[in-house]
């Protein structure tokens, strides 16, 4: 009630201001289309981000439709204005040793030897080849990265677009010790399977990292997601150039690869200048 009271007297006071009197019900129901944006635009003026003005709209409409019950005015404007947007945050990165802990001992979730060797494949896949979850789920056994070869894991991800992704050796031991528990390893199965024999629900693994974060004491942002970008961050620490992050991620354009690392925007500048075919 407070927040809401708050909001309302922030809107009445600005069109106070706006409009040279306090607004009666006659000019709540006259108010235009720019007099609403121009409400919007002090609010952005005075630093307010995308969320909280979008909360100051959502209270103005209701105040509105309260006084359309009461007062009966109406004014089709308020309904009609579009909601700022806020941005989704991108997760940001973990430290390297709770990334690690994720991708070794997520497997402490279960007592089934099986269900363990394949969370940890998953994981170490995860974070130590920077996939989304949806691209390490739509593999298929034929797919795997297996001990004693070295060929690149063909990923297909967004816009059915195609990469190359180097593979560690760690990666494809936990890959191999999986795949000898795999109940039907021909090549044509998923490589992650649920319990029920198909291909493992991305539900099904974000709710494992939320049980092993809240016992291992990891931070809210340690997400399936957030060891995507931990392999970026940590690749780019460790001396990797921009460029080749942004291909091994499948990136369309730099300024996403930027995003996606947890380091000052400084040093990814600094290193792009130093590995770009201009100079």
């Amino acid at each position: 009630m407070e927040a809401y009271a708050a909001d309302l007297a922030g809107f009445l006071g600005f069109l106070t201001r706006h409009l040279g009197d306090e607004p009666d019900l006659a000019a709540l129901a006259d108010l235009r289309a720019a007099d609403l944006r121009a409400w919007l635009a002090a609010e952005a003026g005075e630093g307010r981000g995308n969320a909280t003005r979008a909360r100051h709209l959502s209270a103005v409409r209701s105040f509105f439709r309260w006084l359309a019950r009461r007062h009966g005015v109406s004014n089709p404007q308020v309904r009609l204005l579009a909601t700022p947007r806020a941005k989704r945050p991108l997760p940001r990165a973990l430290a390297p040793q709770d990334a690690r802990a994720v991708a070794e001992d997520i497997g402490e979730m279960s007592d089934s030897a099986a269900v363990q060797a394949r969370d940890v494949a998953l994981f170490t896949l995860l974070y130590g080849c920077g996939l989304r979850i949806a691209e390490a789920l739509a593999l298929n056994v034929a797919d795997a990265p297996r001990e004693g070869t070295e060929a690149p894991l063909r990923v297909r991800g967004k816009g059915n677009k195609e990469r190359i992704v180097p593979v560690l050796p760690v990666v494809r031991q936990a890959v191999s010790a999986w795949l000898r528990h795999h109940p039907r390893p021909d090549p044509a199965a998923p490589l992650f399977l649920g319990v029920r024999g198909g291909r493992l629900d991305p539900a099904v693994a974000q709710r494992t990292l939320r049980a092993f974060r809240r016992l291992s004491g990891l931070p809210e942002h340690a997400t399936p997601h957030a060891l995507r970008h931990s392999f970026a961050t940590h690749l780019l620490a460790g001396g990797a150039d921009l460029r080749s992050i942004q291909e091994l991620l499948g990136h369309a354009s730099l300024s996403t690869t930027q995003r996606y690392t947890s380091v000052d925007t400084d040093r990814l500048m600094d290193v792009w200048r130093q590995t770009h075919p201009r100079g």
